[in-house]
This record gives structure tokens, sequence and C-alpha cells, in this order.
């Protein structure tokens, strides 16, 4: 690889994850909008804008992935992950629980370790070996603290860790894998349409008290119809927001190793923790501090332990 490919590789990756990094500022800009309905359009805007391109570039080869019983099955299971994992990573935003959202993608990395053990026996060098150990040591000191399980770190890194291992089913480009998830999707993304999450909402806009999905039906919209120009301007720009990090991110996956990439996912997180921290005012008891300290030390562990070891060449006896 030269150094121009490796610069530009470099300059998608960090534009990739400093855009989802960032997020949680856009979802902010929504946070009058009804979670389910931002998930809602969402997935159908990507759908439209993906598969608008694709239809322009004369590409239908994905749509071939349904004809297929099992690939069907697996696309299915991979659209339910991903939509579980966008939707409650919007809900967290808008609820105050940036942080605790960033905690789980700070693990991701990590439980994708695991998931490649579980599921293709790869062998783990003994720096993942202890970063999973003392991660899976962070996750129970902050259980332990609290008195309750970090369900929403664990549930988006466990969606988010499972969506990974099912997209490597799929031998095709990330567009053609965005517009395979959203149509499979949109059945899903209409019917959210006709649901709302009820509660009431602090002086910031957060909901609070939270009770279960209610049904509306689609008259659970008109309330759109109220919001001011540049909530739905921005609500307009969610197909982009989602395709956008994903393009940038396949252009730097193609010229970076896997190494390299490694390294650029914790852009994400780190911008999160500190946007909840510094901009959104989120709490950071000393539990918060202790069980991070355990997470940020596996991290670390985790990006030396993807240092290639050097080769040593043998050494030719002299004759």
């Amino acid at each position: 690889m030269n150094g121009a490919s490796s610069g530009k590789g470099y300059t998608f990756a960090v534009l990739a994850f400093s855009l989802w990094g960032i997020f949680p500022l856009y979802w902010k800009l929504l946070i009058a909008v009804n979670p389910l309905h931002i998930l809602s359009f969402r997935i159908l805007l990507s759908l439209a804008l993906v598969g608008t391109i694709l239809l322009a570039q004369k590409k239908i080869r994905w749509l071939a992935v349904f004809k297929e019983r099992k690939k069907a099955g697996f696309l299915a299971l991979t659209a339910l992950l991903i939509c579980c994992n966008w939707g409650l990573y919007i809900w967290a935003v808008n609820s105050g629980f940036t942080i605790e959202a960033s905690l789980g993608y700070y693990i991701n990395p990590l439980i994708s370790i695991v998931l490649g053990l579980v599921f293709f026996r790869e062998r783990l060098k003994p720096l993942q070996w202890a970063a999973v150990g003392i991660a899976c040591a962070g996750v129970l000191l902050l259980t332990v603290l609290s008195g309750t399980l970090p369900w929403i770190s664990l549930i988006l890194a466990l969606t988010f860790g499972f969506y990974s291992l099912l997209k490597k089913q799929f031998a095709i480009s990330a567009l053609e894998s965005l517009g395979t998830e959203t149509l499979a999707s949109a059945p899903f993304g209409i019917v959210l349409m006709c649901f709302s999450l009820t509660g009431t909402s602090d002086s910031s806009g957060i909901l609070q008290g939270t009770s279960l999905p209610i049904f509306t039906g689609f008259q659970g919209l008109a309330y759109l119809t109220a919001l001011p120009i540049h909530t739905l301007g921005a609500f307009a720009l969610c197909g982009a927001v989602t395709m956008l990090p994903l393009y940038f991110f396949a252009r730097g996956a193609k010229l970076l190793p896997l190494s390299a990439l490694g390294f650029t996912q914790f852009i994400g997180p780190t911008l999160q923790f500190m946007l909840g921290l510094f901009v959104f005012g989120e709490t950071f008891p000393p539990r918060y501090f202790a069980a991070f300290t355990l997470i940020w030390t596996a991290v670390i562990l985790y990006i030396i332990s993807l240092k290639p070891v050097p080769r040593v060449k043998p050494v030719k006896a002299v004759k």
C-alpha cells in the first residue's frame, strides 16, 4: 500500500467515525419527534435514497439476495438487529443516556472478538484475552456498584456485534448491503409509524417515564405538521445522515488494514462520551469512572494487540 492510498484511507475512516461520534448532536435536533417515528423514517428514507442511487447506477444484483431462502432469513435477522441498534441508540441519546451508549460502542470490538472465538474458532492473542477479561470486570463492577445491569450498553454492543457477524454472509458492497437491509426493514418501518412511545418531557425535552409502545395509527403522525421548519428539515435528512458515514467507512476499509480500522473505530464512542459529559451535561458518578477506567484499559490492550508481530527472517547458515 502506498502513502497516498494510506492517507486517503485514514481520511475516509476518520470522517466516518467522527460523523458517527457527533451524531448525538443531530438526534438532539429531533428530540421533539417520537423515537419510534425517527427510526421509521430513518429506515424508509435511507431505502429511498440508497435505492435511487443504486437504480441510477443500474445495480440490481443486490435484489437477488431475497431469492435464496437461507440468505433471506439471515437478511431478515440482520435487519432486525440493526433496527434494534438504531432505535435503542436514538432513544438513549434523546433520553439522556449518551455516556452509557458510548460504553456500548467501546465494548463492541471486544464482543466481536468473543463472537469470532465462538463462531469461527479464531485464536486470541494473550492481550486480547486480557482485554476481554478486563472489559467483563468493568461491566460487572458497574452492575454491582449501580445495582443494575448496564443494559443499554450491552444491547447496543451485542446487537451490533451479531449484526457484523451476519453481514459476513453477504459478499456485496456497503451501499448494496444497506439497500438490502433497509428493504427488508421497510415493512417494520411502516408498522412503526402506527405506534408511539408515551411519556412526559422535562424542560430540556427529554422523554421521561417512557411506557411501552401504544398503537396510534397513522393519525399519530399528525403532530409532525406542527413541528418547526428547521426540525422538519433535519428530519428529512435521516437517509443522508445514515448513508454518508457508511460510504466513507466502505472507502476507508478498502484502503486500510484491519489494524488501522481497529484503532480509528474508537473515535466514535470517544466523541459520544465527550458530548454526553461536556455538552449535554450528563452525570458521571464515581461508579462510572471506575467501570470506564477498566473499559478504557481493555481498549488500550486491544489496540496494542492489533500491532502485527514482525516476522523474523531465518538466518542462512554460512558454508
